[in-house]
């Protein structure tokens, strides 16, 4: 299977890439495996979490270089439409409702920085490497280009693109392409940390960040924009999940959206 997935008690779902003989390359099958699963995954109330890692020691070397190859000798129709669902996989990274964390350790090139960039945390072990490689093929970050742009800025993302050079996880960490660096062979501890820190918020809530997010920087702050976050906080401290945080914080016990802890993790 060249996609793992599993979901534990607490609605945290694993996605693994599982091409290691490829360094977790994606051709058009993983495309539409993770497109799916993703989408299935979103509409699930059950999942919590989404997190995505790489089996084999790397993360995600992007393009299968067979896969190219095969679209190279594709009819032009073919050949859009393929990166159509191409596109498609990254914007359902992208938009989904779910808090989203990539787990990198090894490489993480081409395609697999987008999905980095996709993703609403990113941790890393300080040996992982990133390059945007496209311009040495002849290419241009097309696809993947925006979620670049717009996770890391225009400056950053035109001297991955000029230069095609791989950087360390310290630069990735300087220019903001992931949060936080781990010791190597420690970055699923950092990973699990972060998910833990992620189910103590209300699902329904985070669904609503996220949107926030994405509304505010594509506006400026006048008065229509103070007006409408007026509003989108009012709807929140009357929603069920507002009057149980409050209530909860209140009587100092936890809310029901946290997951319960098993007798053996209380200390």
């Amino acid at each position: 299977m060249n996609l793992l997935e599993s979901i534990d008690e607490r609605g945290v779902a694993f996605l693994t890439f599982n091409r290691p003989h490829r360094r977790n390359a994606f051709g058009r099958a993983l495309i539409l495996d993770l497109t799916s699963t993703l989408r299935r995954l979103d509409a699930d109330p059950s999942v919590r979490v989404v997190a995505l890692s790489g089996a084999g020691g790397n993360f995600c070397a992007g393009g299968d270089i067979e896969w190219m190859r095969s679209l190279a000798d594709a009819s032009p129709q073919a050949q859009e439409e393929q990166a159509l669902e191409l596109s498609q996989m990254f914007h359902a990274l992208d938009s989904l409702s779910k808090p989203t964390i990539a787990v990198i350790e090894g490489v993480a090139y081409g395609g697999g920085v987008g999905l980095v960039a996709c993703c609403d945390i990113a941790i890393s072990d300080k040996g992982s490497k990133f390059a945007m490689s496209e311009v040495r093929l002849g290419l241009v970050p097309a696809v993947v280009g925006p979620y670049l742009v717009k996770a890391i800025g225009p400056r950053a993302s035109r001297a991955l693109f000029l230069t095609a050079e791989p950087i360390g996880a310290d630069q990735a960490l300087q220019i903001g392409l992931v949060h936080e660096l781990s010791a190597e062979r420690e970055v699923d501890a950092a990973g699990d940390r972060i998910i833990e820190a992620l189910l103590l918020g209300a699902p329904g809530a985070q669904a609503q960040a996220k949107g926030l997010v994405q509304l505010c920087e594509r506006r400026p702050i006048d008065a229509s924009l103070r007006k409408e976050m007026a509003r989108l906080i009012s709807a929140r401290w009357a929603s069920s999940e507002g009057a149980e945080g409050l209530r909860c914080f209140l009587e100092r016990r936890a809310p029901n959206w946290r997951p319960r802890r098993k007798a053996a993790d209380v200390p």
